[in-house]
């Protein structure tokens, strides 16, 4: 043991050294930092620390308590200026770089792409690097981001040395609040520089829900984007630097630390999702929803790790309920998605009997519903509502399930929504005055229903043949009925039946009721023409079969009947009057159907 003299000499020059740095009493000590110097003067301070501390504990000095307090006073003083230097010294500026990973990301086919904006009127710095994080992550409208947990290195690995150096002396001395203060200032202000550099704005929940869609969805990109570097790279690499300063320093410090720097920014960064998960419902705003889902669903892991301690448990727990309120949000959107296109009320017939801009959004939709399946699937886990539930309602079909076994609940629920399409536009047709248009109508959407499930991959395969095989079925039901309201007329006045005359010494043709059937024929033939022309059906291979169907029937029975009775009506005057048209005239009439608009011409008479 040494003798008391020994620790007095010790103290003195302890003190000594402590009071030259006492920047309140020394310009120089104002002026200079210890650890900006050379390596012996920062280990001379450290050891006349130690040795204060340690003269503290020591009972020869029990009548000098107060000249030990007050060196210590200014040590811990002295050293918290040092801790703040350091920490700003190495808060450097986060470098694009260090936030990419060059493996991208899947991304959904039928994502929705909107133009990127600006989120300022004039370039800022942070501005300039988020274009160029952008740019770096994609070379599409497709968001890429990292994969997995990539921490990186804040500080080198002198300056960590000496933080810790100095945190070790800071605890031990009590002055632990302090320096989770110190070090939770600047670094929680250097993760919120990062923030703005990755475009994560200060907004409230209530300002999120403020903003319009169009907005919303391109700061939806630009959150996946920044909420994984977050999670997976700053958040991942400010743990890592508080356990290399503050490990085994204390119970826990080292993540009293790192929850002082990160909680405000880690709550600001999933207020974003909260916002979204708990705003308003509508149908353009499913595939964003699904978008932060998808995120959210691929960094819960990571967020479990990152966020591991029991003081970080409010960040885990708040990712979790974000989660299940963002698939909620997902599974109320599709119901309500179910009841606006049954009870879509439009009644004005479109024009030409042509797809309804009901029928091309449903059917969008539902197609960009089936690229996030695997989604959707986890997240939809009964069928559709239907069934008995509304067996007596007569606004709403019946539809019974159990022939569709084995399918997905996703599946039942887009065959569901694809059934009360159908209904709808049942009904809208019954607004057309015009049977036969009513019935084209009917075949155009349809048609387009069948012919969209099959373009579609994904849908495709959720649909099931025999469904498809029925929806086919009803548009050539629609086909074949639109030909029976429109041509049998027609077709009527090509009958032999009521031309003919017999008596008791002559039978022959009635040229009267000869003259009359072509009359007849020419006026519906020429009605039939001047409306069927601006009639439209856009699908062409549908349009052209159709005709081909039409001229089947048409030509063969319209020779056939000129070939009969030519010779009666050119025997008497003015022919011209009742045979108007060859043969050839109504093949060529019949390409003038179902174009979209009028026909520029008359029927081209026939030559004389």
């Amino acid at each position: 043991m040494e003798a008391p003299e020994n620790d007095a000499v010790a103290f003195e020059s302890a003190e000594k050294i402590i009071l030259r740095w006492d920047s309140t009493v020394s310009e120089e000590a104002r002026e200079k930092m210890i650890f900006d110097g050379d390596r012996y003067e920062i280990n001379r301070y450290l050891h006349a620390v130690d040795e204060i501390q340690r003269s503290m504990e020591s009972t020869t000095l029990s009548d000098d308590q107060d000249k030990a307090n007050s060196a210590i006073q200014i040590a811990m003083a002295r050293l918290e200026d040092e801790f703040r230097s350091i920490l700003v010294a190495h808060t450097n500026a986060i470098e694009a770089d260090s936030l990419t990973d060059p493996s991208p990301s899947p991304v959904h086919s039928g994502e929705f792409q909107v133009p990127e904006e600006d989120y300022h009127d004039t370039p800022t710095d942070d501005d300039s690097f988020t274009k160029e994080l952008e740019h770096k992550e994609s070379s599409s409208s497709s968001y890429r981001s990292t994969s997995s947990i990539r921490e990186v290195d804040l500080m080198p690995p002198v300056a960590i040395y000496d933080l810790r150096c100095i945190a070790e002396r800071m605890i031990s001395a009590g002055y632990l609040r302090e320096c989770i203060q110190v070090y939770g200032s600047v670094r929680k202000s250097a993760v919120e520089s990062s923030f703005r550099k990755l475009g994560i704005e200060k907004l409230s929940i209530g300002d999120i829900q403020r903003l319009d869609w169009e907005t919303l969805e391109t700061k939806i990109r630009r959150w996946i984007r920044a909420a994984k570097v977050c999670v997976r790279i700053l958040f991942a690499s400010e743990k890592k630097l508080c356990e290399q300063i503050f490990e085994s320093l204390g119970t826990a410090t080292d993540d009293a630390c790192f929850m002082e720097t990160i909680k405000g920014p880690a709550i600001q960064l999933f207020n974003f999702a909260e916002a979204i998960s708990i705003s308003r419902r509508s149908p353009e705003k499913l595939f964003k929803i699904l978008d932060l889902h998808d995120a959210l669903s691929d960094l819960l892991p990571d967020v479990e790790i990152v966020f591991e301690s029991k003081s970080s448990e409010s960040i885990r727990v708040q990712a979790v309920e974000i989660l299940s309120r963002l698939g909620e949000a997902a599974r109320g959107i599709l119901s309500e998605f179910e009841n606006a296109v049954l009870r879509e009320p439009s009644k004005v017939p479109v024009p030409g009997g042509t797809i309804h801009p009901l029928t091309r959004y449903v059917m969008n939709y539902i197609s960009l519903i089936s690229d996030y399946k695997k989604t959707m699937g986890e997240l939809i886990v009964s069928q559709p509502s239907t069934g008995s539930r509304y067996s007596s309602d007569p606004n709403t079909p019946d539809m019974d399930f159990a022939d569709l076994e084995g399918l997905t609940p996703l599946a039942l629920h887009l065959i569901w929504i694809i059934v009360i399409l159908q209904f709808n536009l049942e009904g809208k047709s019954k607004h057309y005055r015009d049977t036969s248009l009513a019935h084209l109508f009917m075949m155009n959407n349809v048609h387009y229903i069948v012919h969209k499930t099959k373009g579609s991959p994904e849908l495709g395969e959720m649909i099931v043949d025999d469904f498809l095989r029925k929806l086919t079925g009803k548009f050539r039901q629609a086909a074949t009925s639109y030909q029976r309201a429109t041509w049998v007329r027609v077709l009527h006045c090509l009958r032999d039946e009521g031309l003919h005359v017999s008596g008791s010494f002559s039978s022959g043709v009635s040229k009267s009721a000869l003259r009359e059937r072509f009359k007849t024929f020419n006026a519906l033939f020429e009605e039939v023409h001047r409306t069927q022309s601006t009639w439209l059906i856009p699908d062409t291979q549908l349009r052209e079969e159709l005709r081909i169907s039409i001229a089947e029937k048409l030509i063969p029975a319209y020779r056939s009947f000129l070939g009969r009775f030519r010779s009666h009506i050119e025997s008497g005057r003015h022919p011209e009057n009742y045979i108007k048209y060859t043969v050839e005239d109504l093949e060529n009439a019949v390409l003038d159907f179902f174009e979209g608009y009028a026909v520029s011409q008359h029927l081209r008479r026939r030559s004389q």
